[in-house]
């Protein structure tokens, strides 16, 4: 049986659908993921179907998120990041929209999943790589070797090096779905809190304010959880690109 806490994260078939043996289900997480989509569409279509020289407030969002991916990008990589960032500006605007959305009464939050975390850790991953090997070659496995490191510890620094390297996407997609499972579990935990004092009435429906205060308190500080950890996916990518790009340790 599962938890009522844990029930907010369970995937459900809204159309089943199988091709080739595999299960291809349209489920919730699926509704929530086009939801997304369509949020940064809009997002992006009313801030810019009609750009002016002096931008109105959707015009200036679009424009201050943009610019702070740019800079995001010119800080980590330089200039040779340019081409990638529409690449880094979808994935800070869609994770970011995807931890907000997950934030709203009665929605799903995609980004609590390990398994869509995973998707797109794996694929940043694969794309640094293939980057890696495509710029520099053979070359490429130097970014194992730190300068200056000496001959002795040698064989130990290419095998943390390494370790390190092939765990990117492991840490990279536990970091966004521990943090948003965590803080959607614990909004829960004192929603229960609230109702369970509010149904015992008497001087309990009075305790109920407690929890209420601090729900409003996590609330707001999930608000926040949700921008950073966009921000530091965003960021952490920056990081790996730049080191498929430049040989960076």
């Amino acid at each position: 049986m599962v938890r009522p806490q844990l029930e907010q994260f369970e995937i459900h078939r809204m159309v089943p659908a199988t091709t080739l043996g595999y299960d291809v289900s349209f489920t919730n997480a699926s509704l929530f993921m086009l939801i997304t989509l369509v949020g940064v569409w809009a997002f992006l279509t009313l801030g810019m179907r009609r750009a002016t020289l002096v931008p109105g407030r959707w015009q200036s969002a679009v424009e201050m998120v943009h610019e702070f991916v740019v800079g995001m990008v010119d800080e980590n990589i330089g200039l040779k990041g340019r081409a990638y960032v529409p690449f880094i500006f979808a994935l800070f605007v869609f994770i970011l929209f995807a931890n907000i959305l997950g934030l709203l009464p009665f929605a799903f939050a995609v980004t609590s999943h390990i398994w869509v975390t995973f998707a797109f850790a794996a694929f940043i991953f694969l794309l640094c790589v293939g980057i890696g090997f495509a710029k520099h070659g053979l070359h490429f496995f130097e970014l194992f070797v730190p300068p200056q490191t000496p001959v002795i510890l040698l064989p130990l620094i290419v095998l943390i090096e390494l370790i390190s390297f092939v765990s990117r996407p492991l840490t990279l997609s536990v970091r966004l779905f521990a943090n948003m499972t965590a803080g959607h579990i614990l909004l829960q935990v004192f929603a229960g809190f609230i109702v369970s004092l509010g149904l015992a009435g008497g001087a309990f429906w009075l305790l109920g304010i407690l929890p209420l205060m601090m729900n409003v308190a996590l609330y707001a500080l999930e608000l926040l959880v949700a921008v950073v950890q966009a921000y530091v996916f965003a960021l952490l990518t920056c990081v790996y690109l730049n080191d498929s790009i430049n040989l960076s340790h």
